[in-house]
């Protein structure tokens, strides 16, 4: 009997010591989900939340991707993003989608000639022989440089603002609370959230910068994922063949917010 008891004795603190590692204790503790983590998840919510906003903002670089919903309709961004500038695609579904490009104060929009028609009279000389059509064609897969005073400048430039527009998504509402332990893309995280979900919720890394690696908008208004934080990639004015003069007041489609 006593050997019966011996071996059993070794069989289970056999288990308990290969269960070391992943429990607390072998009688029946749990796993420590901050365990080798950068600490964030152990603060409250605000102060994640203050956390990733401030890593957003102190990186040279990020890639944001994913949907925005305005009015029903669903967007789909697809920005790399810097200090002195940005670059990339809004798109939704049955319509044209445009390209944006921001070199320093220099902002530049391209689209098919499909989008330029779209926006009425959104094209130079419409009076021109062929009309809108023929005048819009003129602007296809070309890069028109939107003008400062223009009323679509601010609007547009807001895509390629990395600051204004990660501020306007990070940005939570209602009482904060601290959520779930997750992983975005293999990365573990933590989840904060405002009125429960309601007012949206960010997923913050846990290994090493906290930076923000996934957004749900409040309300259903979408959700992106942010990645290659601090990786940089080249800006530059399109050459002066690939640019056209759009000679006069943009008016364009209808395009989602940028908050």
């Amino acid at each position: 009997m006593r050997t019966r008891n011996a071996r059993h004795a070794a069989v289970v603190g056999a288990l308990c010591a290969g269960l070391s590692a992943a429990l607390t204790a072998c009688g029946g503790g749990s796993e420590d989900p901050d365990a080798g983590t950068n600490g964030v998840g152990k603060l409250t919510a605000p102060a994640i939340q203050d956390k990733a906003r401030a890593a957003a903002r102190g990186a040279d670089a990020v890639h944001l991707s994913g949907s925005v919903v305005s009015q029903g309709r669903t967007y789909r961004l697809d920005m790399r993003l810097k200090k002195d500038g940005g670059t990339g695609r809004v798109s939704s579904a049955g319509a044209d989608s445009f390209e944006l490009l921001r070199v320093g104060d220099d902002l530049f929009l391209k689209a098919p000639a499909g989008f330029w028609a779209k926006g009425a009279s959104a094209a130079p000389s419409p009076t021109a022989k062929g009309g809108a059509a023929a005048a819009a064609g003129k602007l296809d897969d070309k890069y028109v440089k939107v003008p400062a005073d223009d009323p679509s400048y601010q609007q547009l430039k807001g895509f390629t603002d990395k600051n204004v527009l990660l501020d306007g998504l990070l940005g939570l509402h209602g009482t904060l609370t601290r959520g779930e332990h997750g992983s975005v893309g293999g990365v573990r995280t933590i989840r904060v959230s405002g009125a429960k979900g309601g007012g949206g919720t960010v997923d913050v890394s846990l290994v090493g910068t906290p930076y923000p690696l996934r957004v749900q908008r409040a309300g259903g208004g979408g959700q992106l994922e942010l990645d290659d934080w601090g990786k940089d990639f080249a800006l530059a004015v399109p050459a002066k063949a690939q640019t056209v003069d759009y000679g006069k007041q943009l008016q364009l489609p209808r395009t989602p917010p940028t908050g």
